[in-house]
């Protein structure tokens, strides 16, 4: 029986980093079975970009010991998310005549009609992360698959996921720094995608909305196909931030405060209702009104999701996500933010749901690692240990290696 194959994912998050390690079997039906998640608190990273390279280096080692203890096994290389407002996308088509004397399409018109769907025009200080089909016309009718077919005009439509080049290799320099070998640089709005849809949504019409420490990975589905990505440079630690100023409390207890007792909707308590913050070293005993914490949660976190209404375009897409939105990472566990989503964006609202994986199952019911998932689930799917049809035949599609030298 052949062995299975190790595949680890690396999530370098602005508050933790996480490490899962699984065993991607060669059968396709067979689930990935999860060995382990290895996790460490971030350091040296701000809005989901490296600030200081040898603290954030020390954290995704503390992080990698910490998997490599669990799974009794030494890791060398991993595929990477890559996240940070610099993320962008572009949709672009583009097409190319069969030659004469030739009856059917083949792999390599394939592929010259996505080096001219690469043809795009994106600032120069950026690189291509990922080229996802879209769709394939062949003599105007829609085809999944042309090759093989017979046809005179090949036409494909790409999403093409973008970064800027500097930053990509700065975390590909970080990880050959711990030292790793980067298996793929991969999107983490992507990635998210992997760890959180299922196929029914994608072909239904989804967003994706994954509410991190420092950045909010966003992607939008429609008809199977991914038509818009990207990433907002806050996330939940700009709540804290905001819960700090607002009460004059320090972060670390404005943090608490937030998770122990934070509130995205307003009206849910009585209007005198108090919390006691007990006294610590250097902080004395004091109460605040539960519904101003209530308040500045629920202000801050309309902010993003108002922004993010903006940044997809809310009014080309949302009549057609079917599936409604989907909500997952950590900051997604703030009570009412469902209701909040909601309201904000006119759909109904679930969380997400994680891929199968066998062994280590608890591990998958926590939206935190959401993207570390999604990223073994790219490493299964391009690995090719998946039936390629659907989406994942699309994602074949996906350059591999580009950070790899």
């Amino acid at each position: 029986m052949p062995k299975p194959n190790i595949a680890v994912g690396l999530d370098i998050g602005t508050t933790k980093i996480c490490v899962g390690v699984a065993e991607i079997f060669p059968d396709p039906y067979e689930e990935p079975r999860l060995l382990c998640i290895g996790q460490a608190e971030s350091h040296g990273l701000r809005k989901g970009e490296i600030v200081d390279f040898e603290a954030a280096r020390e954290a995704v080692r503390e992080a990698v010991a910490d998997a490599e203890s669990k799974s009794d096994l030494e890791i060398r290389s991993a595929f990477v998310g890559i996240s940070g407002g610099h993320l962008g996308c572009i949709n672009n088509r583009a097409g190319i005549d069969i030659p004469r004397g030739r009856e059917t399409v083949t792999p390599d018109d394939i592929e010259t009609v996505k080096l001219r769907g690469l043809e795009v025009s994106i600032p120069q200080t950026n690189c291509i992360m990922h080229p996802l089909v879209r769709g394939y016309r062949l003599d105007g009718r829609d085809v999944v698959d042309p090759v093989e077919m017979p046809g005179r005009r090949l036409e494909a439509e790409y999403h093409l996921i973008h970064g800027v080049t500097t930053r990509v290799q700065n975390v590909v320099r970080l990880v050959k720094d711990v030292p790793l070998d980067t298996d793929e640089a991969v999107a983490a709005p992507l990635a998210s995608a992997m760890g959180s849809l299922d196929e029914s949504q994608r072909e239904r019409g989804v967003l994706l909305i994954d509410l991190g420490g420092g950045t909010t990975d966003y992607i939008v589905y429609r008809d199977g196909t991914v038509c818009h990505s990207g990433c907002l440079a806050v996330g939940g630690d700009h709540v804290t931030h905001d819960v700090s100023l607002g009460l004059h409390i320090p972060l670390a207890r404005a943090e608490r405060l937030k998770v122990d007792e934070g509130n995205a909707v307003l009206g849910v308590c009585r209007p005198d209702e108090r919390i006691l913050l007990r006294a610590e070293p250097g902080f004395a005993a004091r109460e605040i009104e539960r519904e101003m914490l209530h308040q500045i949660v629920h202000c801050r976190l309309r902010e993003v999701f108002e922004l993010l209404r903006e940044a997809i375009g809310a009014e080309r897409h949302l009549a057609h996500l079917g599936a409604g939105v989907v909500l997952t990472g950590g900051a997604s566990q703030t009570p009412g933010l469902a209701h909040l989503a909601e309201e904000v964006f006119g759909l109904p609202v679930s969380q997400a749901s994680p891929p199968p994986f066998s062994g280590l199952t608890h591990a998958t019911d926590h939206p935190q690692l959401s993207t570390v998932l999604g990223l073994i689930e790219y490493a299964r799917v391009t690995a090719g240990a998946r039936p390629p049809s659907g989406f994942f035949a699309r994602m074949k599609g996906a350059l591999r290696g580009i950070f790899s030298r």
